[in-house]
């Protein structure tokens, strides 16, 4: 590699990030970071990453859509850590890393002598960040899949029709918010290592973010010893937060404080509910649920959801339709968020979704599309091979 292949344009320039991870929680944390200019080489196992061969979907060529949500802005190199070669590259790539990224069962990386305290022993500057399911001490040992933490946080418990079985989220939520995470500790650790000189070890787990992502659910209990249950789409603390029924379908409408409920009421035409002692002020709708719902699903039943849409966004109600993803995004096109961003250059290019932050001076940036196996691991080899001086 050359000096312009690690002094990418963005705020983290310069950064060598060394990716150990794999899946879902890793990958998106080091693309977050790659995004706004870190170098970031993503060492695989010679069969790749998991995600690769998680399928369906598929884009036109059979390249695995998940794998490339969470990839862009790589380098790939396939090493073979039970491999003495590969293994002293393995180590020579740890020493030279600004970051170390891995989410291997706590303790699987020490026979390599890539555990923390044998990569800080060759980098006491590095910031060494580990992501398990459940943490170093109790649940060492425990797989760490998503499904199983939304399982056994509780979110599963909370999810789903009241009189109906738990479900799991949509989305591998608290992989990402692990993810989010470490992204978050890894930029506080380099602060202090910009200050003080000091690396450090990062302990990140997908049950320690459900029990933080979980907010005002685990507060109840912690806070109010109060076990929270399954509602629906039903919200413990406030009301209108829901679905309800219009002329043509349901629509989210979420009046959270006292002077939305009057505006919506205004609108539906039923001004009288906002002065009833019942319904004016949120707890006293919460409690009266299920008396003010019917109430205002037969004013809503005048209009179709489109047409309420348009009037209570107007007057500052906040409501949406429930849209398919492909109608979430063209909605994010509609109001300019431009959601859809290709990675990549020439004939290597991938459409992803745009980075979530907007930065007015230090923008984020896509020159690499999602690599393939070992795509850059020929050049990635000699230049380890080399003294760390030359570059």
């Amino acid at each position: 590699m050359s000096d312009a292949d690690t002094a990418r344009p963005g705020p983290l320039s310069g950064l060598l990030v060394a990716d150990f991870s794999r899946v879902l929680a890793g990958p998106y944390c080091t693309m977050l970071l790659a995004d706004l200019g870190a170098n970031v080489i993503k060492v695989e196992s010679p069969g790749g990453d998991d995600t690769r061969s998680w399928m369906p979907p598929v884009t036109e060529d059979g390249t695995s859509t998940y794998f490339l949500a969470i990839n862009r802005n790589k380098r790939s190199v396939a090493l073979d850590l039970k491999d003495d070669g590969d293994l002293a590259l393995a180590h020579e790539l740890a020493s030279r890393a600004d970051v170390f990224v891995q989410n291997f069962k706590p303790g699987g990386l020490r026979r390599y002598g890539l555990d923390y305290e044998a990569v800080s022993a060759l980098n006491p500057a590095v910031i060494y960040a580990s992501i398990s399911g459940f943490g170093s001490a109790g649940g060492k040992d425990f797989p760490g899949y998503d499904l199983m933490v939304q399982a056994m946080s509780g979110l599963m418990s909370l999810t789903g029709d009241p009189d109906g079985p738990p479900f799991r989220a949509g989305i591998s939520a608290f992989d990402v918010i692990a993810g989010l995470h470490t992204t978050i500790a890894i930029l506080a650790a380099l602060n202090h290592r910009n200050a003080t000189g000091e690396g450090q070890h990062l302990e990140a787990s997908l049950m320690a973010s459900a029990m933080s992502g979980m907010v005002n659910q685990t507060s109840a209990y912690a806070a109010g010893g109060v076990v929270p249950f399954r509602m629906g789409n039903s919200h413990p603390s406030l009301f209108p937060y829901e679905p309800l029924p219009t002329g043509d379908g349901e629509l989210i409408v979420t009046a959270g404080n006292d002077a939305q409920f009057r505006k919506l009421c205004d609108v539906l035409g039923a001004p009288e509910l906002a002065d009833d002692p019942r319904f004016n002020t949120n707890p006293g709708r919460t409690a009266n649920r299920a008396v003010l719902k019917p109430l205002l699903a037969k004013k809503l039943a005048a209009k179709s959801a489109g047409e309420w849409f348009d009037a209570l966004i107007s007057v500052g109600v906040p409501c949406g339709p429930i849209n398919t993803v492909d109608k979430g995004i063209a909605f994010a096109e509609k109001i300019g968020l431009e959601p859809i961003v290709t990675a990549g250059s020439g004939d290597r290019t991938r459409p992803t979704m745009r980075h979530p932050v907007t930065f007015s001076k230090t923008p984020a940036s896509y020159p690499l599309a999602p690599p393939e196996l070992d795509e850059q691991g020929e050049e990635i080899r000699g230049w380890l091979a080399k003294p760390a001086t030359e570059g």
